[in-house]
């Protein structure tokens, strides 16, 4: 309560205040007068840190994700502690909206089977591939990303921009990941039954590469769950945040956020609260200490 009427003090009395909140004006102003206790030094500190950890997110992270950053430096604290003192501060998460549809259903072309049943956790790099498309809205006109993400990091390693839907759009996504990733023979390459996906093109260009194709059920978000969890983040963490005047700066964001923000610098749960970038980095010096 104090804490309060000291932040609103600037907009208010204190007289006000403390008569509105039934506080003891003598009451507050001894309490002013006390040192600060120990917990409360130790909640500053902590609150610095906090800010520190949520401006350094672009102000994206919840308090699972300050909570274990905050872990990785040393600081042993509560999740619930940073929760409230995140709600003190007036800080929080982003929350995604729900995706709209860009699956564009062929009647009567055969589709490949879901090779994958759910099962997202490959334990070695170029497994498994999941690859959607998502739509961005700017005053200039639609813009589409098709991305291609690697389930064992959740890195993407493979994406494209363009202003249509044609199959070319899921073609050079999936030919920069194979220049980037040049994966060996085993790999599967996931999606839904989108029209890109199941195009001639899509599909020749997979088996000369190798890549079993799979495809979930007919309209079940969950049998393409990575790939639909990816696309929330960044309509949440970029998209939704502003307006788009421009094609060019979009594609420009897109680029900035991808390639330098989530691969290399966001924090993943499924990777124990590591970026993608530096759970595989982990993983391979983890690996090469073990040979």
């Amino acid at each position: 309560m104090h804490r309060f009427i000291a932040a609103e003090k600037v907009n208010h009395s204190v007289s006000t205040l403390c008569r509105v909140l039934e506080v003891s004006r003598t009451g507050y102003y001894a309490a002013q007068r006390r040192p600060a206790c120990r917990r409360d030094v130790e909640d500053q500190r902590l609150g610095a840190l906090i800010e520190e950890e949520h401006e350094q997110s672009r102000k994206t992270y919840g308090a699972p994700r300050i909570h274990i950053q905050l872990a990785r430096r040393g600081e042993r604290v509560g999740r619930k502690r940073v929760a409230r003192l995140m709600r003190e501060r007036e800080l929080s998460g982003l929350v995604p909206r729900r995706r709209g549809k860009t699956t564009i259903r062929v009647p009567g072309i055969e589709t490949s089977p879901d090779l994958v049943r759910r099962e997202w956790n490959p334990t070695e790099p170029n497994r498994l591939w999941v690859a959607d498309i998502t739509y961005v809205r700017t005053w200039e006109g639609w813009l589409y990303l098709a991305a291609v993400t690697d389930c064992y990091s959740r890195k993407v390693v493979g994406w494209s921009i363009a202003d249509h839907l044609r199959a070319e759009l899921v073609v050079d996504a999936v030919e920069m990941a194979i220049s980037r990733r040049r994966p060996e023979q085993g790999l599967i390459h996931h999606s839904d039954h989108g029209s890109q996906y199941v195009s001639l093109a899509m599909g020749n260009h997979l088996r000369e590469a190798g890549i079993d194709t799979s495809m979930g059920s007919k309209g079940s978000a969950l049998d393409n769950a990575v790939a639909e969890s990816f696309f929330a983040t960044f309509k949440k963490d970029l998209i939704n945040r502003r307006s788009w005047p421009e094609k060019n700066e979009c594609r420009s964001a897109i680029f900035e956020w991808i390639e330098v923000f989530y691969n290399r610098i966001r924090i993943h749960t499924t990777n124990g609260g590591y970026a993608p970038d530096e759970f595989e980095r982990l993983r391979r010096s983890k690996e090469e200490k073990a040979a």
